[in-house]
């Protein structure tokens, strides 16, 4: 992918700083990048917001146009983002891992969220827009987020934005190409033993069994019972 780097000071969110851009732009089919300094309406999935500190962390969206994708694969998008991102930061911390679906961890501390909205077209996929919040250079968090943690907290350095923007990029276009699902089970977090989760009907130990190709998470129970998991019906006790 070739692509255009915008860097803003300040917008509500890059996730709609971009889509609002998409409208506009004379080339529909470019690949974009935008990073900001801060977010006035960073979030997360859901309701979830994202707390960053003014200039200290990394948080991009990319718009993409994966039309050769099924739309029933979107979840490829989902694994190359999130082993591009583990790729990147193991080179400076080690012990990354991705908490299903796309959560980045470093052993129990969350590192980095991912919110990917895809627009879809008949059976193929027309654009991907994905937003990213890696925290960074933030040396407190004040907000009730139970577990974040920054680069900065883990090896006491200050690490650049921009460069590390580059390096996500560069080994997030090398990966869409790939077959990915080896490799994002081996960086699942949580990937060997029971542990506990919660679904609707309570808390249980389980350990996982596989992520299929469309995202769903098998989880197999201390029962032998193999349950299956949508995004949002199944969360990790931590």
């Amino acid at each position: 992918m070739e692509w255009k780097i915008i860097h803003i000071d300040e917008t509500d969110s890059t996730n709609r700083w971009l889509r609002a851009y998409q409208q506009t732009a004379d080339d529909n089919l470019q690949c974009v990048a935008v990073w900001t300094d801060f977010q006035t309406a960073g979030r997360g999935c859901g309701s979830n917001t994202w707390e960053s500190e003014r200039g200290q962390n990394l948080l991009f969206s990319l718009l993409i146009h994966p039309q050769m994708l099924p739309a029933n694969r979107q979840f490829h998008i989902s694994m190359a983002i999130s082993l591009a991102i583990c790729e990147v930061l193991d080179q400076q911390i080690g012990d990354v891992s991705i908490k299903w679906p796309n959560d980045i961890y470093w052993r129990n501390g969350k590192l980095a969220g991912i919110l990917i909205e895809n627009q879809l077209q008949g059976s193929t996929i027309r654009d991907s827009i994905i937003g990213v919040g890696i925290n960074v250079n933030q040396q407190r968090f004040l907000s009730k987020a139970p577990n974040p943690v920054s680069l900065f907290q883990i090896h006491g350095q200050q690490t650049s934005r921009q460069n590390l923007l580059n390096d996500i990029l560069q080994a997030f276009d090398r990966l869409m190409g790939q077959d990915l699902k080896d490799a994002y089970r081996a960086r699942l977090y949580r990937r060997r033993g029971f542990h506990p989760y919660a679904d609707a009907k309570g808390a249980f130990m389980a350990e996982i069994e596989d992520v299929e190709a469309d995202g769903h998470l098998c989880l197999r129970d201390d029962h032998g019972q193999v349950r299956r998991y949508a995004f949002k019906e199944v969360s990790f006790v931590i």
